[in-house]
């Protein structure tokens, strides 16, 4: 089942989330001189046309991204995000949105390394064209939750994962909170980030729970519904389960998450969440 593409939903109120923390992970590594290795398990295609026939279906965009570019006086994560968004976008009209690689290359060195995995026949090979210098980016078509087994624990000594499935699958739930745990077994050092759509409450909090069971500590969760999680209108919102954050991932999720809960609320019943699953 490889119906997903994630293109009909970039720049929705689930990227900017997901693409914030990404960028907040990546720019605590850079601060350490030290290399590090990013693995990517769902990469998509990199980079996403807004103006693309599948963007413009829905325009989830326009409630996402577009929103947050008329805003001034922003949280500086936010604005850290938005200046990725911009430069990839250098006149005023909005056509590109950036996907988790892209944001990590905004922030790479030279001595880093990316290992992107895409299993999709028609976005693997979009992929790889964005990405053609294999020595910076390795890019597979391969089962990203198999390359946590393969690549872990990386040369680097320092790494970031990031898995981020369609979920169109419900295996994969139970696939994300074992790779986590085979990952972790390999890589107890290395930051691990997963993904999850709020499509209902109860489906999501069954993902929490299996994470719990794992035992792994210092893992943190952020949080952000945009509408009431019962009514069946599709994702309600998304959230982050973040492995050994940087230290002060929390402090800026309590200022950044607000902002966002009131910009991109549907109903007044938006909100977020920012709390230890279990604390180091």
């Amino acid at each position: 089942m490889l119906s997903y593409r994630h293109i009909y939903h970039a720049g929705n109120h689930a990227d900017i989330l997901k693409h914030l923390t990404v960028s907040q992970i990546c720019r605590h590594f850079i601060k350490k001189d030290a290399p590090f290795f990013y693995l990517d398990t769902h990469a998509g295609i990199g980079q996403y046309s807004l103006n693309s026939e599948q963007a413009q279906k829905n325009k989830e965009f326009h409630s996402g991204i577009a929103r947050l570019l008329t805003e001034d006086n922003l949280p500086e994560p936010l604005e850290g995000l938005l200046d990725i968004v911009r430069e990839m976008n250098p006149t005023d009209t909005l056509e590109f949105y950036p996907g988790s690689p892209k944001i990590v290359d905004y922030y790479v060195r030279q001595k880093d390394k990316l290992h992107l995995c895409e299993l999709h026949p028609n976005d693997y090979p979009i992929l790889a064209a964005l990405f053609p210098n294999k020595r910076k980016a390795n890019v597979v078509k391969d089962n990203g939750f198999a390359a946590v087994k393969a690549m872990l624990p990386p040369p680097q000594k320092r790494g970031f994962v990031l898995m981020d499935p369609p979920y169109e699958v419900k295996k994969d739930y139970q696939y994300v909170a074992q790779a986590l745990e085979d990952g972790y077994k390999r890589f107890p050092q290395g930051t691990y980030a997963i993904w999850y759509p709020v499509l209902n409450r109860q489906q999501a909090n069954e993902l929490l729970k299996s994470v719990k069971a794992t035992n792994i500590r210092n893992v943190l969760l952020l949080e952000l519904c945009i509408r009431n999680t019962e009514q069946e209108r599709g994702m309600a919102g998304s959230g982050m389960i973040i492995v050994n954050p940087p230290w002060t991932l929390e402090k800026e999720a309590k200022e950044f998450l607000p902002v966002l809960s009131k910009l991109l609320a549907e109903d007044n019943e938006a909100g977020y969440q920012v709390t230890w699953i279990t604390p180091e």
